[in-house]
């Protein structure tokens, strides 16, 4: 089986993104990762992977780890039916991740680049953001706009948006 983590890793040094890189034990939801040391001005992202009502649009929403998140408000933003969270089967079979690893890095599996991402607009103000590299036992802190590049370069599209 090929490592993830490294996959995402090669591909952000062939592109010459800068970042940071934090090991630690595998993390399933935002509150296992309140440990994981933050630089001044640096923020953990939470990933939702969710689907519209006919399950026909998939999308990923990064925020702030601590925001709360109103699906009905969002659905309005980003001009989509109801939304709710993607199965495990989906995460999978669109992202190619497991549940706990859901990150912006999973579109690099998203072959049919159909998977749209958005990124809260808050992160904007972060120094740098901290993701999963497709591997919930490491974080890697960057731009938000490393990130934005590193999505449109696999073909997907992202916006940046108040959530």
């Amino acid at each position: 089986m090929t490592n993830q983590k490294e996959i995402v890793i090669e591909a952000l040094n062939e592109m010459g993104i800068d970042y940071r890189q934090v090991s630690h034990e595998a993390v399933y939801t935002i509150e296992e990762m309140t440990d994981i040391p933050l630089e001044k001005g640096e923020v953990i992202a939470k990933n939702l992977f969710v689907r519209d009502a006919r399950g026909k649009n998939h999308f990923l929403l990064c925020l702030p780890g601590d925001k709360q998140v109103n699906l009905k408000e969002i659905r309005t933003k980003i001009g989509s039916t109801a939304l709710s969270f993607a199965s495990e089967d989906r995460l999978q079979t669109h992202l190619g991740l497991e549940k706990g690893a859901v990150t912006p890095f999973g579109v690099i599996n998203n072959s049919d680049n159909k998977v749209k991402v958005y990124l809260d607009k808050e992160l904007e103000g972060a120094t740098a953001i901290g993701f999963h590299p497709n591997d919930n036992t490491a974080t890697l802190f960057l731009s938000l706009a490393d990130v934005a590049d590193f999505i449109k370069a696999q073909g997907n599209s992202v916006s940046v948006l108040s959530l």
